[in-house]
């Protein structure tokens, strides 16, 4: 039982020993309902993990809560797994990774870009032993739920990370040990998901860290090889019947869909960039605003009430109407499904928008993996009064969720942004969490001087 309370970390057993007795001193500062300071140092404790814990009490992750909650039931996690870009690799983590698990005490874990976990197999014995902490398909694994853990941490910090017993923010997780990297879209680079190794010992060996990251990248490549394979074999057919196999999201059509996640890129551009099986446009001002405010109403707008939301002033519905005539072209030829329905106007296709995303992430309290898709205000020259308050909305709530997130690393990722030029607001966040001799305190000092020089003349 000692090799599950105490796995050994990478290094000496007297190095593991020492990390567990700093993460075990760590949690009696917990135990009081005490977050020690940042900046406090407690021996053994990893400044990564210290980091983790204040970002998880942030959050209101509870530590004694015994499991993880389920966030989809069994229908709802079929259908979403189905359609999930990373179904197609599986087979890919099967063969490195599942496989080998069977009798080695090991459980193997996909989860999505906010730490649902999709798919847990491997060890027969360690599932169902796993099932008591609710390390299940469907559950929620964030850090914003269970805190620190290495699904919902290495999501977090978009790197590969290993956890070790104690070093969990949930002490019903210490008897176990993790490894987990981020899987990245091999094209557009987007964060899809994560996989896990997750049992006692061997899950944090020195060598596990390098397996994964091997098997994420052999995934990655296979990824691209199948959807190079997919383009051409559509580039090959009739137009009519490539069409209508699409339509239909049968056959091939949907063995595309599950390669591919439609999506609309509005933030930091003043033209969207609208992907759809693949295939990506540039949208006109006008047609970004559109598909904006129609993908934020999926119940569908009157042409009354999009012309309200799209044009200053007295709206036209004769302009509307004749604008969506030329946006239907554009979608017609990049795919028919795609073309908005009338009487209301309303999206047919499943299409996520990055602003979407990241207000899912904020409402479920993933701040970080909210930031790393944030790049900028949404459409940010539009003067449409429906799209300035998805805008301000959007940016409102990323600046607020920064501001509570606790972390100076956050604050200063923030600050880069164009519309945190000049946050005054969010230098001095920062300033007040950064140890005393961080040399990153000269730069904000320095912009802090440079906004008041610009505000005094």
């Amino acid at each position: 039982m000692r090799n599950l309370i105490h796995p050994p970390a990478p290094g000496s057993d007297d190095t593991a020993g020492l990390l567990q007795r700093g993460a075990l001193a760590g949690h009696e500062k917990l135990e009081g309902g005490l977050l020690f300071p940042a900046e406090q140092e407690i021996p053994g404790l990893r400044k990564l993990i210290r980091e983790s814990w204040q970002r998880s009490a942030s959050l209101k992750a509870n530590p004694d809560n015994p499991e993880a909650p389920l966030a989809m039931d069994t229908d709802e996690l079929e259908e979403y797994r189905r359609q999930h870009p990373l179904a197609s690799i599986m087979p890919v983590i099967h063969k490195l990774l599942v496989q080998p698990s069977h009798d080695s005490g090991l459980l193997v874990a996909v989860g999505d870009e906010v730490g649902r976990l999709l798919w847990v197999e491997g060890d027969p014995g360690m599932q169902r032993r796993a099932e008591g902490m609710m390390f299940v398909p469907g559950a929620d694994w964030s850090e914003a739920t269970v805190g620190t853990s290495a699904p919902g941490t290495a999501l977090a910090l978009g790197r590969g990370i290993q956890i070790s017993g104690a070093e969990h923010y949930q002490r019903s997780v210490h008897p176990w040990s993790c490894t987990a990297v981020p899987f990245h879209d091999p094209d557009s680079g987007a964060l899809l998901g994560v996989v896990d190794i997750t049992g006692t010992a061997t899950a944090v060996a020195p060598h596990t860290l390098s397996l994964v990251e091997a098997t994420v990248a052999a995934a990655q490549a296979q990824l691209r090889v199948e959807r190079l394979q997919l383009a051409a074999t559509l580039a090959s057919r009739p137009a009519r019947r490539r069409n209508a196999g699409t339509a239909l999201g049968s056959g091939s059509g949907a063995k595309e869909g599950s390669l591919y996640r439609n999506s609309l890129q509005l933030l930091g551009r003043d033209q969207a960039l609208l992907s759809i099986e693949g295939k990506t446009v540039a949208l006109s001002a006008r047609h970004s605003e559109i598909l904006a405010l129609l993908s934020s109403h999926p119940d569908g707008l009157s042409a009354d009430e999009l012309s309200v939301l799209l044009y200053p002033g007295d709206g036209s519905t004769m302009t509307l109407r004749a604008e969506m005539v030329r946006l239907r072209k554009i979608l017609l030829q990049l795919n028919p499904a795609a073309v908005p329905e009338s009487r209301p106007y309303k999206l047919t296709m499943d299409l996520v928008p990055d602003s979407g995303q990241v207000l899912s992430c904020l409402q479920r309290g993933a701040h970080r993996i909210a930031l790393e898709i944030y790049r900028g205000a949404l459409l940010p020259k539009s003067e449409a009064p429906g799209v300035i308050d998805l805008r301000d909305r959007v940016s409102s709530l990323m600046r607020e969720a920064v501001l509570t997130d606790g972390s100076a690393e956050t604050l200063l990722k923030y600050a880069e942004l164009p519309e945190a030029r000049d946050d005054v607001g969010v230098r001095l966040a920062a300033l007040k969490l950064l140890p005393a001799r961080s040399p990153k305190r000269a730069a904000v000092v320095a912009d802090l001087e440079r906004l008041e020089a610009e505000l005094s003349a």
